[in-house]
């Protein structure tokens, strides 16, 4: 402790000073990162570029640093300031674009949390990092939005809406009139899996669907990989000779369920992950192999896309709700009355329908302690694998004999190596 008066140590001034300076100089590189960006793509025109954003930024941070309690006094006068700048921008250059007016009020709260906390400097890090690529990504994001429809937009939008004001109204407890269900969970779970999908398509958008054979095959599984497979086998009965490579799509399809069933459990139940992994990770590498197989041995390289719907919709979103409901009913059921075999009965004939109900559920169940670990485990690659047989009948059934064939012996495969982990 030193006196008032008392020299400090210049060793404990410059331990004092230093995590100060490199959060400023944090602050001052993510001003300049984004400052660039606006600067190389004439967004910024004279209103901002590569050396007002780090002033901002350094005026955030400098501000928390030293006077945080005029935090909002010093974000409203350059608010004013920058509104000011704006309003000139657009009188010389008629431009009234906001984006670059949001990123710079954006940037002196960057700012400040570089010298709030070590939590805010790594926020800060993030959000600056995102803020630069959703700035650089302009076109896409355009030519994205102009891809969708009205009914698309529509869809969507009622989506979000029902998701963000029936969540919260939903009362998070086990209800007896729903025979114990926590109807806030069914619906979570049922924004999660909407979720996953429409992130997939979304990239499917951006990309789009013909930039490739396995990426075709992996965001339209990603989606729904029923569908593509039904959208698979359809188009080899009008053109038989692309049988390899729509083949090819389906097993990529079909394999990517896995994955995505890891991702569930990782969200519902991390301590299960590492179980379900092993059975699921050596199916997905074993289809993997064959996939590849089965490409070699295409001598064709025609184009196929995948029908792919926006998953955001209500109706698909109730019926998965409903079906996960049941499932999680039955389950419980099925296990306090006919026990484990009870749970691998259910996760057959949900499989046949849905993996993502069963993979929750099973999740849930164990994460509760009314399932054990193996018995979720091993219902979950037992639904994985019922829905794996599906996509085989598919093939048969809307394809050609040799899409069939080929479909069965690739997913029997990767049927075998999941059964043959859970069960010897």
């Amino acid at each position: 402790m030193h006196r008032v008066g008392e020299r400090v140590p210049v060793t404990a001034a410059s331990e004092a000073l230093f995590p100060l300076v490199w959060h400023l100089l944090v602050a001052v590189g993510i001003g300049a990162l984004v400052g660039l960006e606006r600067e190389a793509s004439e967004s910024g025109g004279s209103f901002a570029g590569s050396r007002t954003f780090p002033l901002l930024a350094l005026a955030g941070a400098l501000t928390q640093a030293f006077f945080p309690s005029l935090l909002p006094v010093v974000v409203g006068g350059l608010a004013l300031a920058l509104l000011v700048g704006y309003v000139g921008k657009v009188w010389l250059e008629g431009d009234i674009g906001l984006t670059t007016l949001a990123a710079g009020l954006l940037m002196v709260l960057l700012g400040a949390l570089t010298t709030h906390s070590q939590r805010g400097l790594v926020v800060a890090l993030v959000s600056g990092g995102v803020l630069t690529a959703l700035l650089s990504a302009k076109g896409r994001i355009h030519r994205f939005a102009e891809r969708i429809d009205d009914e698309e937009r529509r869809a969507t939008v009622k989506f979000v809406l029902v998701v963000l004001v029936v969540l919260p109204l939903l009362p998070d407890r086990e209800l007896e009139a729903l025979y114990g269900l926590n109807p806030r969970f069914v619906w979570l779970m049922v924004a999660f899996v909407s979720g996953l999908s429409f992130a997939a398509y979304v990239l499917s958008r951006v990309v789009g669907t013909t930039r490739g054979i396995a990426l075709t095959g992996f965001l339209g599984g990603f989606v729904s990989s029923t569908a593509t497979t039904v959208s698979m086998a359809e188009q080899t009965t009008d053109s038989p000779g692309i049988y390899q490579v729509s083949a090819f799509a389906i097993v990529v399809a079909s394999v990517v369920m896995f994955p995505r069933a890891l991702v569930e459990v990782a969200v519902v139940n991390p301590a299960l992950l590492p179980h379900v992994a092993v059975p699921l990770g050596l199916m997905t590498g074993a289809g993997v192999l064959a996939a590849v197989v089965v490409y070699w041995r295409s001598t064709r390289e025609d184009a196929v896309t995948a029908e792919i719907e926006n998953p955001f919709r209500l109706q698909p979103a109730l019926v998965f709700g409903a079906l996960f409901a049941a499932v999680l009913l039955v389950s419980e059921s099925a296990n306090s009355v006919l026990g484990v075999s009870g749970v691998y009965a259910t996760a057959f004939v949900s499989g046949l329908a849905d993996v993502d109900a069963m993979t929750l559920t099973l999740s849930k169940l164990a994460a509760d302690g009314t399932v054990a670990t193996d018995v979720a485990t091993t219902g979950i690659v037992i639904a994985a694998t019922a829905n794996t047989l599906v996509k085989a009948a598919l093939a048969w059934i809307l394809g050609t004999r040799q899409l069939g064939t080929l479909v069965t012996a690739v997913l029997g495969l990767v049927v075998v190596v999941g059964l043959a982990v859970v069960f010897i």
